[in-house]
């Protein structure tokens, strides 16, 4: 349960009692002033867009009708215009009809529509006989102005004093839910509001079960929203779309990708719309299946949705997640219009790829163009200064964003500087970072140090930002195992064991290699040391033989990632094994010659798996594009273009 808070009460900033005095016009001299006919008059003219003529001809109205007033509060919500609203308002007062419970949603819907919601506040706490409908619209207007605790508190009173919930209730209570700051678990909150509609038998109407399963998707809870769906008795457009997206925005693209295409063959009522392409655009994104982003994208022309602006942004950022930067520059080139995710997508395509200065370039372009950035947009342009060692435009960029745009750094700005400096060797300047932050370090910031730490072996350094990542981030095991690898790599061997028994005492492990590729727009995923493929024996003496004509031209194996205690053979072995060799493998065994290899990876390159990924590029002359999770490497020719920066 809540803790409840007392309704707060707000002051309407009224205008002054008007004379409204005002004659009618010349048009409409001639026509008699009997009450009904000045309605109608009134009516038409707010049918017709015609807010201020009306507002003159309403004074000679001596009843205006609820109806009258009804068009001129939704008139006052088309033209955007406050002014006209407080008038309207004050006119209902006047003439009696403050206490009306239809006129006052409606005056609480059109001032949350006019982000007043000071206003529309007043109107809830004037109001005496409240019904369910103007409960509803003050919680509706206090959800969507983000002050969730407070619509929260209200639907606590509302259930205290006896009035039921209905279908309209409960999608705004669970939208209170994500903006509300209360001392409560985020989880704990919606599956109270959950219990709450199976009580009031709502749970089978699909507007109720689709906002339950956004909310969960928003918390990040993909089985329970996936349970609300499977026990909807009837699904629409939106209900399907809610569910793809929570799957693609909680890393299961390609349940998300399922989904999609069970909802083609099932159903014939609920056709994608742009928001249905939008998710399934990024699960493509997600795992840079570039076949299947293909495919939608030529669903996506045939349906017309090409014009609206969200989905051609998704489709910029798909191509270029899946190594398609051109087609992505192309898309975005012959754009008509663009916002501030167009250049963002724009920015983000160029820094994964490892361009630094056209990811820059684009930058000064769109501030040219007069977007102002926002905070994604700084994130995106220092991830590409960090990529490729871009110091100090990273931090003239990082300054300009704090006294030219006044955007407050988060902490995924502070990890891109971390990660700028450290990776560049500057380690005391990134820390001096950390040590300066105006907010508490979170895990990225550290993880951001920490990464800088095993590519420069700093031992001392390491230790410290691990003592914060252990508190912070007590089952992620990734920490331990890099600390190891730090560890490994200075010849400190007992320190190192000391962490791995940390490790095994905790029963914590190691997130497992995994990479996926594309041929034939089918998707194939490797995990490392596979040995459930069909064609598993055939990969491994493919890399064997590779591995061998690669050591007669000087490769020598890369074993530092293998942390047991094993002979050099044993350990060969094993990273011989990890997912992106297979997947490489594979695709030189199953794709025609010359065809670019698409590769896929959960985690960082190691460098073993980079350096034969080189060797492979030139002995089989293809082009191989790897994402890992950081960036793309475009291997061609034995060469980088990462330029073994990463």
């Amino acid at each position: 349960m809540w803790a409840f808070q007392s309704p707060r009460t707000f002051q309407l900033p009224l205008l002054p009692k008007q004379s409204f005095q005002t004659p009618l016009s010349s048009k409409h001299s001639s026509v008699s002033l009997q009450s009904s006919n000045i309605n109608q008059i009134v009516q038409s003219l707010c049918r017709q867009g015609n807010l201020k003529q009306a507002l003159q001809i309403l004074p000679n109205e001596p009843n205006p009708t609820q109806h009258t007033y009804e068009l001129l509060i939704l008139s006052c919500s088309r033209r955007k215009s406050l002014s006209d609203a407080i008038t309207v308002h004050r006119q209902i007062v006047d003439d009696g009809f403050d206490q009306d419970p239809f006129l006052a949603t409606k005056l609480i819907n059109m001032y949350s529509d006019l982000d007043s919601i000071e206003n529309a506040r007043y109107v809830f706490d004037k109001t005496h006989n409240k019904t369910i409908f103007v409960w509803n619209a003050i919680i509706r207007a206090l959800a969507l102005a983000g002050q969730g605790d407070e619509a929260l508190s209200l639907y606590y009173w509302m259930n205290q004093i006896g009035v039921p919930s209905d279908r309209f209730t409960y999608p705004y209570v669970l939208k209170a839910c994500v903006t509300s700051s209360l001392p409560v678990s985020l989880l704990r909150r919606v599956q109270e509001i959950h219990a709450h509609i199976v009580r009031h038998g709502l749970e089978s109407h699909v507007h109720v079960a689709t906002t339950l399963v956004d909310a969960y998707a928003k918390f990040g809870c993909v089985s329970y929203a996936c349970r609300v769906f499977d026990e909807m008795p009837e699904r629409n457009v939106v209900s399907w779309s809610a569910m793809i997206a929570c799957y693609a925005k909680n890393g299961r693209s390609f349940e998300a990708l399922d989904l999609f295409h069970e909802m083609m063959t099932r159903t014939h009522d609920a056709i994608p719309n742009s928001v249905t392409m939008v998710s399934v655009l990024q699960a493509c994104a997600s795992i840079a299946s570039l076949g299947q982003g293909k495919l939608m994208h030529g669903y996506v022309l045939r349906r017309g949705l090409d014009s609206i602006l969200t989905v051609i942004n998704a489709l910029v950022s798909m191509y270029a997640k899946c190594g398609s930067l051109k087609i992505g520059r192309h898309i975005f080139d012959r754009m008509g219009k663009r916002d501030v995710v167009s250049w963002n997508s724009m920015i983000s395509g160029y820094g994964i790829h490892g361009y630094g200065e056209e990811a820059i370039q684009v930058f000064n372009q769109m501030i040219t163009t007069g977007i102002s950035p926002n905070s994604i947009t700084f994130v995106s342009v220092l991830g590409a200064c960090s990529h490729v060692g871009l110091v100090n435009e990273g931090k003239r960029l990082f300054q300009s964003m704090i006294q030219e745009y006044r955007i407050f750094p988060s902490a995924e700005h502070y990890a891109c500087m971390v990660d700028i400096l450290g990776r560049a060797g500057h380690l005391d300047e990134a820390a001096k970072v950390v040590e300066d932050m105006r907010i508490e370090p979170g895990p990225t910031v550290w993880g951001s140090l920490l990464g800088a730490c095993r590519i420069h072996c700093n031992v001392e350094l390491a230790e410290r930002a691990c003592l914060r990542l252990f508190e912070l981030e007590p089952k992620n095991a990734g920490n331990y195992v890099l600390l190891a690898d730090i560890y490994a790599e200075a010849k400190m061997w007992e320190e190192m064991n000391k962490v791995k028994k940390l490790l095994e005492a905790k029963g914590l492990q190691k997130v497992p290699g995994c990479s996926w590729i594309e041929i034939k727009k089918k998707i194939y995923a490797f995990m490392s040391v596979d040995e459930l493929n069909p064609q598993i024996e055939q990969l491994h003496a493919l890399l064997v033989q590779l591995s061998a004509e690669m050591k007669d031209r000087g490769y020598i194996p890369d074993t530092k990632v293998v942390l047991y205690e094993l002979d050099q053979t044993e350990k060969e072995q094993i990273i011989l094994g990890h997912s992106e060799k297979l997947a490489v493998a594979f695709g030189l065994i199953n794709s025609n010659y010359g065809e670019t290899i698409r590769i896929t990876k959960n985690l960082r390159l190691c460098e073993d798996c980079h350096s034969v990924t080189k060797f492979i590029s030139k002995f089989a002359n293809r082009e191989i594009l790897v994402r890992d999770v950081n960036r793309f490497h475009h291997f061609k020719d034995g060469v980088c273009s990462c330029g073994d920066y990463w």
